[in-house]
């Protein structure tokens, strides 16, 4: 598979799963554009992702290519990368006792003799924060966890003590939403060497 991102959570996912990945990150502008929604602007920059790198690269034959994008957000609003500390307290403190959404937009390519196929969805998870004091959002930013993260949190680190719950996907939530993302594979592929992708995968996890 080709990996058309250089997200460390989504070859990490990926990784886990058994396959095998060729990273190949995308340069694209992902600039929002005006009243774009979010979970659109996710499809839309994944779709570009996966067909900016398939121009470079190309797929080989019973070939995968995956692209995503990630967006937190609440409302209308945007949560990014942090630009500063101060700039993370602040999107934690908005986040405080709220519930905001985490979308990943996801577009497969899959080539064989027959040709091209693509398949390309939004999954988006709601995730609720617990009220959160100041001396709790001071000691996270602290901690620099949220540094890079979107939406200044990482819920697969210590964030997780911020979430009070979520509903949907929790692979989502890293950067990938991995149990469609793989049905989306198998449906695109059918059977390969005589046998559905789900069930390799199956077979090799429980082997």
């Amino acid at each position: 598979m080709i990996l058309a991102s250089a997200s460390p959570r989504r070859r990490e996912l990926l990784g886990e799963l058994g396959f095998d990945l060729q990273v190949v990150a995308a340069d694209i502008d992902e600039t929002r554009r005006e009243g774009e929604h979010p979970r659109d602007l996710v499809h839309r920059l994944a779709r570009e992702k996966a067909h900016h790198v398939y121009e470079r690269c190309g797929v080989g034959d019973d070939g995968f290519l995956l692209a995503a994008d990630t967006i937190v957000w609440m409302g209308d609003e945007a949560l990014g990368k942090p630009a500063s500390p101060d700039d993370a307290s602040r999107m934690l403190r908005e986040l405080s006792g709220r519930t905001h959404h985490v979308s990943t937009g996801v577009c497969v390519l899959f080539q064989d003799q027959a040709g091209l196929r693509e398949s390309s969805f939004v999954d988006t998870t709601d995730v609720s924060f617990y009220e959160l004091t100041d001396a709790q959002v001071a000691a996270y930013v602290r901690s620099g966890e949220c540094t890079d993260k979107a939406g200044a949190y990482a819920i697969q680190g210590t964030g997780r003590l911020l979430v009070s719950g979520i509903r949907g996907d929790y692979g989502n939530v890293v950067g990938l939403p991995t149990c469609r993302v793989v049905r989306e594979m198998a449906s695109l592929a059918g059977a390969l060497d005589g046998h559905n992708l789900l069930d390799q995968l199956l077979e090799v996890r429980h082997a």
